[in-house]
């Protein structure tokens, strides 16, 4: 059984870096990036660690394995890494009076995809994580990864704006809690 919670310790932080190493987009074929997307950051133990004391991570478990996360990041972590930069600057501009948390990145192991974990993740999240604190999740998503794109329409998420960064285009969408 899958429980969804919030990261509480280095090794299920650990367990989160490694699921990401995992499912990096450089770290993947062709044809795996297209059936079951990727994930474009790598993030450092230290930044991981820093973003869930503020707000913590929420992940899927399964007999204590981490077998998906979805990450907080709060508007402080805004240059806090160089490919989320452009992101947050274009959401400044979109929700300038919106009190919103930053999904900022999601990943299921590969085992468990299928099975209702993509929308446990964000439903912990919006009734745990973001209870009474948040009114909205945003996030961003390379329009290449159109599983994610899918995905995160079929749990709600609403189109805010696409643009693009670098040799990038980014689509930012927003689920309202």
């Amino acid at each position: 059984m899958i429980q969804y919670t919030k990261a509480q310790s280095n090794n299920e932080l650990e367990q989160i870096l490694e699921l990401q190493k995992n499912n990096l987009f450089e770290n993947l074929s062709e044809e795996e990036k297209k059936e079951h997307g990727f994930v474009t950051i790598k993030h450092t133990f230290d930044i991981l660690k820093a973003m869930n004391d503020v707000c913590p991570h929420t992940i899927a478990k399964h007999e204590d394995k981490v077998v998906g996360f979805a990450l907080s990041m709060t508007k402080e972590f805004a240059e806090d890494i160089e490919v989320l930069k452009p992101m947050f600057h274009e959401i400044s501009k979109l929700v300038s009076n919106e009190n919103y948390i930053v999904m900022g990145q999601i990943c299921i192991h590969k085992k468990y995809r299928k099975q209702g974990v993509f929308k446990g993740l964000y439903e912990f999240m919006k009734t745990v994580i973001c209870l009474n604190t948040f009114n909205s999740i945003i996030t961003e998503i390379d329009i290449k990864n159109e599983r994610s794109l899918n995905a995160h329409e079929a749990v709600g998420f609403v189109r805010l704006k696409d643009f693009k960064a670098g040799d990038k285009n980014w689509r930012i969408v927003l689920l309202k809690t």
